[in-house]
């Protein structure tokens, strides 16, 4: 495991001026101060630009130290990580910009966690560099935002409750998007642009994104279907109807890699799934259809060229965001029901008291950043999951700080 216990810092913040990078240091320096519990800095390409940002933190940030380094440079990336335990990435689209920091965090001991929900990049990253972090004592954690922390800690949470309750984990998870108000960040909505636009180009990645075990450790498989709600479907047990969510994709592949990671926890033949709430009735039987033909727009322009610039000029832009009036009046409802391999049954919900995209994804990035600079000296190098590495140490981050909920609702 890694011993970088003398460096100045404990954590650097890189892309500190991106949109979430600013609400993030924000809420660093609000909720830590600067050089005292934390020792931390932020680092970004532009020196002008992280002395502007100094200044829009007020009296309390003109104290930040400021490491200049670019995405790109590997020498400069590595003074950066010479100097601290903890890097904290913003930089996305990360299949684009953010390969040769998880390159240079797995080479230098550096632990590091990041907001992407590229699973193709994730792939890629498992394969080139989870060798490299085990050996080092890295500990890489990919998607410490909304994508896939509350899905993450949210089945963790219900399956803590499960064997505390039956004896036994379930073998089936839904998680059910009851709730939410908030918009998509233009680095999420770029991202989602570029994996359809690599996916239309490479037969091997669609098929590979088709895969819920994509990123699990090889072997680890089921021989039980894995539920994928496709399009607009009745719930006959809820009577609801259901749509697509668009961080399913991702969300269930870290649920899946958290319990290959934890020696199947939570049973071989474990399923998940997840999908949004849309309503009752008519209307919301035409809302799911709605969805779900704009979400199959949405993904077909974006695959190809015609198209895609019609996509990318109406949609928000990487730094854009919500004002932060916006941002508080945010918040997400998650339930999750689960089903032991006997029929009894565990409901169970998670809420988030921002925005999902912006204000709640700064504070969990946050707490998963504090986290593994003091909570997780004891675990291995490697690319781990929030729940497989920080289990417990970070449900209580983020219940104390980080404005998320977690609720036992019944049990049968």
């Amino acid at each position: 495991m890694s011993d970088k216990t003398d460096t100045t810092y404990d954590i650097v913040v890189f892309g500190a001026t991106s949109f979430v990078g600013q609400i993030l240091t924000g809420y660093l320096l609000k909720t830590y101060g600067t050089g005292k519990d934390l020792k931390w800095a932020i680092a970004g390409r532009s020196k002008n630009k992280l002395n502007s940002l100094k200044s829009d933190l007020g009296k309390d940030g003109s104290a930040l130290p400021v490491i200049v380094a670019d995405a790109s440079d590997e020498s400069a990336l590595k003074a950066l990580c010479d100097q601290t335990r903890v890097v904290i990435s913003t930089v996305g689209p990360y299949a684009l910009f953010g390969e040769p920091l998880v390159k240079v965090c797995a080479e230098t001991g550096t632990d590091y966690c990041d907001l992407t929900g590229e699973v193709q990049w994730i792939r890629k990253m498992v394969d080139k560099y989870e060798a490299t972090a085990k050996s080092s004592g890295a500990r890489i954690v990919h998607c410490c935002g909304f994508d896939s922390i509350p899905s993450d800690m949210g089945v963790w949470f219900l399956q803590q409750q499960a064997e505390q309750t039956f004896g036994a984990p379930c073998r089936d998870v839904r998680m059910r998007v009851k709730a939410a108000k908030g918009e998509f960040s233009g680095g999420t909505v770029a991202s989602m642009v570029n994996v359809a636009k690599e996916a239309a180009a490479d037969p091997a990645l669609r098929k590979e994104l088709a895969n819920p075990f994509s990123i699990c450790p090889p072997g680890h498989r089921s021989e039980t279907r894995q539920p994928s709600l496709k399009g607009a479907e009745f719930d006959k047990e809820m009577g609801v109807w259901l749509a697509p969510f668009v961080m399913g994709a991702i969300n269930t592949r870290i649920v899946h890699r958290s319990n290959a990671l934890q020696d199947a926890r939570y049973g071989k033949e474990f399923t998940y799934d997840e999908a949004m709430i849309v309503g009752r009735g008519l209307q919301g039987r035409l809302t799911a259809y709605g969805i779900t033909g704009a979400l199959t727009g949405f993904f077909t322009a974006s695959a190809f060229k015609p198209s895609r610039w019609l996509v990318e000029k109406f949609i928000p832009k990487p730094g854009e965001g919500p004002s932060p009036e916006v941002q508080e009046s945010g918040y997400y409802d998650l339930r999750f029901v689960g089903k032991t391999e006997d029929g009894k049954t565990i409901k169970t919900k998670v809420v988030g008291d921002r925005d999902p995209g912006y204000g709640s994804t700064a504070k969990m990035l946050g707490e998963a950043g504090v986290c593994l600079a003091f909570d997780v000296a004891d675990k291995p190098g490697g690319i781990w999951t929030p729940s497989s590495l920080m289990d417990g140490k970070l449900f209580d981050r983020l219940t104390s700080k980080a404005g998320l909920s977690f609720e036992v609702l019944e049990t049968s």
